[in-house]
């Protein structure tokens, strides 16, 4: 057409996008920084990019896969004393009250993640001090088997019974149980256990792109109906194939609010903050990025700055501003409110 309208209409979306963002609480569920390099924080200023792109929010990648109780501990270590020097730009989150303090003074809150059961070896224990540290979710397995049960690409067996105890640990302290990369049977055996919601921080629908990554909807509808969330995850081998991630990201969106409603669906980016860290896993961990499933190809993903393209879409395709405070962040704050204990000792903001 050549009468403007499309082009106002797209201008008209990209300002009542920013708008949403400044206003709306938004919350990435899960980014990526070097890890298991303690000494090094020189990537750490990135994380102003959040605050910049309208992030309030953001789950810090602890560590993934094989890296054991010693590298976790100590890229937590290393983060937590860069952000508390940092007080007038960095909260750390422990509790929803410090989410909320953070917001209102206009700083970036921030808690953590691990991608994995071997984080804790054989120790029920650890998931308690990792929520000291203030991990707020974990990952049951990382690809592949482990202790706890299967992973998304490996002959999955199910939950074991050593599982099961992590699960109960895990919903005792109050940190969230998470299944993304994490086997099928295994994710059916948690929901059959789990006593309260679970979440899927960064997977993204298998009916939209085929991959022992992405989830069938069968496990979606069975998380939502748990009153869990799916957090849609950028990295465009998940996604499918085509140029503009951001269409993309929003088709993945889309399908799960048009399966299991608004309610159920949140951002997980899974942004790579040092690409060749990626790189050099993948070509080092070929058990657990084996080639033909597109871990080879170059790497592109939804940056932090591509969610206001994102949040445009969605409002083309008809959703409502308070459909999209519940996607941004207003989804993950409720299950906090529901599962997080509050802070404890040595977590939190120091005042």
């Amino acid at each position: 057409m050549n009468d403007g309208r499309p082009r106002r209409e797209d201008d008209a979306q990209a300002v009542r996008a920013a708008a949403l963002l400044r206003d709306a609480l938004v919350w990435d569920n899960h980014g990526c920084m070097p890890v298991a390099r303690p000494h090094d924080t020189s990537w750490l200023p990135q994380l102003q990019r959040y605050r910049a792109a309208g992030v309030d929010v953001v789950m810090l990648n602890a560590g993934f896969g094989e890296m054991g109780v010693e590298e976790h501990v100590r890229t937590l270590a290393s983060m937590r004393r860069w952000l508390l020097e940092r007080p007038d730009e960095y909260v750390l989150a422990a509790t929803v009250d410090d989410i909320e303090h953070a917001r209102a003074t206009g700083r970036l809150a921030v808690g953590f993640d691990i991608e994995g059961a071997n984080a804790i070896a054989d120790q029920p224990s650890l998931v308690g001090l990792y929520y000291d540290l203030g991990v707020r979710w974990m990952l049951l397995a990382y690809n592949r088997n482990n202790r706890v049960g299967g992973g998304c690409q490996d002959e999955d067996h199910g939950l074991t019974t050593f599982g099961r105890e992590v699960v109960a640990e895990m919903e005792r302290v109050g940190m969230q149980v998470c299944c993304s990369h994490t086997g099928h049977r295994t994710v059916r055996d948690v929901l059959a256990v789990a006593s309260r919601p679970i979440v899927f921080s960064h997977s993204n629908a298998s009916a939209i792109r085929a991959h022992p990554r992405n989830i069938p909807d069968d496990l979606i509808r069975d998380c939502a109906a748990a009153g869990g969330v799916v957090g849609i995850n950028g990295i465009a081998t998940f996604l499918g194939d085509g140029e503009d991630l951001a269409e993309l990201f929003a088709r993945h969106v889309d399908h799960v609010v048009q399966l299991v409603g608004p309610l159920h669906v949140a951002l997980g980016l899974d942004y790579v903050f040092d690409t060749q860290e990626l790189v050099d896993y993948v070509a080092k961990m070929r058990h657990t990025f084996p080639p033909g499933l597109g871990y080879e190809q170059a790497v592109r993903m939804v940056a932090p700055e591509q969610l206001v393209d994102v949040v445009r879409i969605l409002l083309s395709w008809g959703y409502g501003d308070e459909e999209m405070r519940a996607v941004l962040g207003g989804n993950l704050l409720r299950l906090a409110r529901g599962a997080w204990q509050g802070g404890r000792p040595g977590t939190g903001e120091v005042r």
